[in-house]
């Protein structure tokens, strides 16, 4: 979900996935590489995410990642399970 809510907000290359997500939880949260990249390889594969090679900002080759309109429904369903699942750990947290 992480991986295709940073994308949702446009195409980043991997590394700059890392750093959205790290920047969007304020700096709390850390995808390592070894993490991320069979996790966008899996996604690419459902088809939640299409890839192309292009040029990062300073100037290297890299493999930027988008979200498909696929991803983007994928993406509602993700957020939706998360919240049904929060929601019924906050309930199990005020139980008596």
């Amino acid at each position: 979900m992480l991986v295709l809510r940073s994308l949702g907000l446009g195409p980043l290359h991997g590394y700059g996935v890392i750093q959205r997500i790290r920047q969007m939880s304020d700096e709390m949260l850390n995808v390592e590489q070894g993490s991320l990249y069979p996790a966008l390889y899996r996604i690419e594969l459902q088809g939640w995410v299409s890839s192309e090679w292009g040029t990062n900002e300073t100037g290297r080759k890299a493999k930027f990642y988008k979200l498909t309109k696929a991803g983007r429904r994928q993406l509602e369903v993700e957020e939706k399970n998360w919240d049904l699942l929060s929601l019924a750990i906050a309930k199990i947290r005020q139980a008596t």
